[in-house]
């Protein structure tokens, strides 16, 4: 089978089981199920991949070990901080501006989009699987590992921070300003770009994986400019009133030192 065919595939997997889902989002008025998927989806391909592929590599399992350790934890993490909360307010004002019709819209504006976005984020993972060539591992690839680690642990410390002083009555209302969030507004969505760059070094260690730069990319515009930093902050202003202060100090993604108060 060829790497496009292979792709062809993987697309095709994905729209399907997440089709499925919608059935399932529809019968429970609840699209939020969506975001769950997002980390299992990556699973799904990187494994299908690794069947589909005539030769496995030891770069082959490293990278389906990565892969399933982000996201089954990612998909995890957001489970647990979902749960009894019901739909999400993006999937809620999504509802409300379609009205009887969101059943039907719901499955191309939130499943199947996220289906082609998350397919588009992974080619890197196909080019890292399926390349027979270095069939050994090299300096490149553990230039790729650190870069996961470092991404990896930016965004299960940021999210415990962010959980923990959730977790306490007295913080409502107010901004956490320590540990990681010191440094960046958003360490979990810096680490998580973080760690699809180190996974696509491990892509452009094969011949040609390094043509999908656009995949981690992509997956950093999301972060910062589209489902990330700019839509939390647009609400987080308004129901924060020192966040504006905390804005001014304090690096957007990429962590600092922060800034002297104004």
């Amino acid at each position: 089978m060829t790497g496009v065919t292979t792709a062809v595939v993987g697309l095709g997997t994905v729209l399907t089981v997440l089709a499925l889902v919608w059935v399932l989002s529809v019968r429970l008025r609840d699209a939020s199920i969506a975001d769950v998927c997002w980390g299992l989806g990556f699973v799904l391909l990187v494994w299908l991949y690794c069947v589909l592929s005539p030769v496995l590599t030891p770069r082959s399992w490293l990278t389906a070990a990565l892969v399933t350790l982000w996201g089954t934890r990612l998909a995890l993490h957001i489970l647990r901080r979902n749960h009894g909360k019901g739909e999400d307010p993006r999937y809620k004002a999504m509802r409300a501006a379609h009205g009887r019709s969101f059943w039907w819209h719901s499955l191309f504006i939130v499943f199947f989009l996220q289906g082609a976005l998350l397919w588009l984020v992974a080619l890197p993972l196909l080019f890292a699987v399926s390349a027979r060539e270095p069939a050994a591992l090299t300096i490149v690839d553990g230039v790729g590992v650190l870069l996961f680690a470092i991404g990896f642990g930016f965004e299960v410390v940021g999210d415990a921070q962010l959980a923990r002083f959730r977790s306490e009555p007295t913080n409502g209302g107010k901004v956490l300003e320590s540990g990681l969030w010191r440094y960046t507004r958003h360490p979990n969505y810096f680490g998580d770009a973080m760690l699809w760059w180190g996974l696509y070094v491990l892509a452009a260690a094969t011949p040609a994986g390094w043509l999908t730069v656009l995949s981690p990319s992509l997956m950093t515009l999301l972060l910062m400019r589209v489902s990330g930093v700019t839509l939390l902050e647009d609400g987080l202003k308004a129901s924060k009133p020192g966040y504006r202060d905390y804005i001014a100090r304090t690096p957007a993604f990429v962590p600092w030192i922060p800034r002297a108060p104004r």
